[in-house]
């Protein structure tokens, strides 16, 4: 299952960030992705709020079984091992993390998910490489910038890196061209205004904007 993800990853290139979003709109909000081109959605837990956690992974199995087989659900903010496993309980197919936790790395492997922490520096890069993840999100990116990715690619062309911060449709093929095999979307995509305003079909509007730049770039 995890190669399947993997090779879905490559393919689509985009992955969706839902921060923030009332887990009871989390369906509105994989309905407008799917619409714009979508399949992979990642649906964030808050760690503020731990009282929160048991209702994000309803959200994400709500989205899971109403888009099974057409869009992959994973968990983003996943900070510990406990969070991975009540993730993987809830459906989800892929974790991601903000930082480079090896332990919980391995249990996500251990249990069939794809691997996607996060790292910054190359040191980071390489722990969470050497633990095992699928992929590497730099984050956050923007305000480092291509030329970043470029330093830290030289030395470590041999992990796939994904951009992952403040990317949006101005910037995302710079992104790809310096090497990043993908990128996670969120504010300019998943925009919290719009949804607390039911406007799903500016989320629609961008989606497909972003899936025209890799239909693109992919040619």
């Amino acid at each position: 299952m995890s190669d399947s993800i993997i090779n879905l990853i490559r393919r689509e290139k985009l992955i969706a960030i839902c921060r923030g979003i009332e887990a009871s709109k989390c369906l509105k909000v994989a309905e407008a992705l799917y619409a714009g081109g979508f399949k992979l959605l990642e649906i964030t837990f808050d760690q503020k709020h731990p009282d929160s956690w048991q209702v994000t992974a309803d959200a994400i199995a709500a989205v899971a079984r109403e888009y099974a087989g057409r869009m992959e659900v994973g968990a983003g903010t996943v900070t510990s091992v406990e969070l991975a496993e009540l993730a993987h309980s809830a459906g989800a197919k892929f974790i991601i993390s903000p930082d480079s936790n090896p332990a919980v790395i391995r249990r996500t492997k251990e249990l069939g998910m794809v691997s996607l922490p996060g790292a910054l520096t190359p040191s980071e890069a390489m722990i969470a490489h050497n633990a095992g993840a699928d992929f590497v999100k730099l984050f956050p990116i923007s305000d480092l910038g291509v030329g970043y990715v470029k330093a830290v690619r030289a030395p470590l062309s041999h992990i796939d890196f994904m951009a992952v911060g403040g990317v949006n449709t101005d910037n995302l093929k710079s992104f790809l061209d310096a090497g990043c095999v993908g990128a996670g979307i969120g504010g300019c995509l998943v925009n919290k205004k719009w949804v607390e305003a039911g406007e799903f079909d500016k989320i629609t509007q961008v989606a497909e904007e972003m899936v025209k730049i890799i239909q693109e770039y992919n040619k």
